[in-house]
Order: C-alpha cells, then sequence, then structure tokens
C-alpha cells in the first residue's frame, strides 16, 4: 500500500513546540508499505515550531488569537492533492490535531477540552473520499 503518513508519526520534527511524536506501530507498517511523509500544517505555510492552534469547527484560531484558518486550509488541500497525486490507499493521521485529528479534536477553547470532530485536513479528506484513519486505530485496521 502507499500511505501518507502525518511527518511527525515517523519521527519528523513538525509539531506546533518543534518536537515530533514517532509512533513505533506506523514506522514499522514501513516493512510491509510505502510510507509518505506528509504535514499539512506545513504544507499550508506555517513556521516550526509555530505558536498552538485549535479548531473550533469553523475557523482555526492560534492561542494569541490569530486567525490561521487560511493556512490550515491550504495545507489540507495540498494533503489532499498529494493523497490523489500519489494514489494513496490510506492516509494515517495524527489524533487530536486541528488539522489531522479524526472523531475528536481540541474544542478550540484552549481548556484542554476535546470535543467531537475531524481536523481540517481529516475533513478534506473525507470530502474527497479518500480513506484515513487516526494514528489510535492502526492495529484495528491492519488486523483486518
Amino acid at each position: 500500500m502507499k500511505i501518507l503518513v502525518s511527518a511527525c508519526l515517523l519521527g519528523v520534527a513538525c509539531r506546533y513546540d518543534g518536537c515530533s511524536r514517532p509512533d513505533p506501530r506506523v514506522i514499522a507498517l514501513a516493512h510491509e508499505h510505502t510510507l509518505i511523509p506528509v504535514c499539512p500544517e506545513q504544507l499550508g505555510g506555517l513556521p516550526t515550531p509555530r505558536i498552538p492552534a485549535e479548531y473550533d469547527g469553523q475557523a482555526v484560531r492560534n492561542r494569541e488569537g490569530k486567525d490561521v484558518t487560511a493556512e490550515f486550509r491550504r495545507g489540507a488541500d495540498e494533503a489532499v492533492r498529494l493523497a490523489s497525486l500519489l494514489h494513496a490507499d490510506l492516509v494515517i493521521l495524527k489524533d487530536k490535531s486541528p488539522s489531522c485529528g479524526v472523531g475528536t479534536r481540541y474544542s478550540g477553547r484552549f481548556d484542554g477540552t476535546l470535543t467531537e470532530g475531524n481536523g481540517m485536513t481529516a475533513e478534506q479528506l473525507k470530502k474527497a473520499d479518500i480513506p484515513f484513519i487516526s494514528c489510535t486505530d492502526i492495529d484495528s485496521y491492519f488486523k483486518k
């Protein structure tokens, strides 16, 4: 399979805090599949590190109140374009992220509260009918 993966899950230091979140389960997939790292936030033109941002379902704002929706939208669109161009079979996304969250994301209030809903990239992948999962669903997905 060709799988686009949130780059931070592969150890790329692209998160808002300049760190990564390598996931051994994701990295192990490279033995049998082609993994293609992607960071929608960087694709949208945001720097690393960057001020933390949250998505309330309408707009993405950083902790200082700046609207960064356009950058998140651009990154989401580019991730979808890459997935389509490369004929990706699947996209694996980092959970809870304002761009990559699947099913839950932070609320947009910067109070640590999670809310139902996808991040902006997950929303765009869904609209484009490109299959995606959260990194938390790897074990169940690949045991099919």
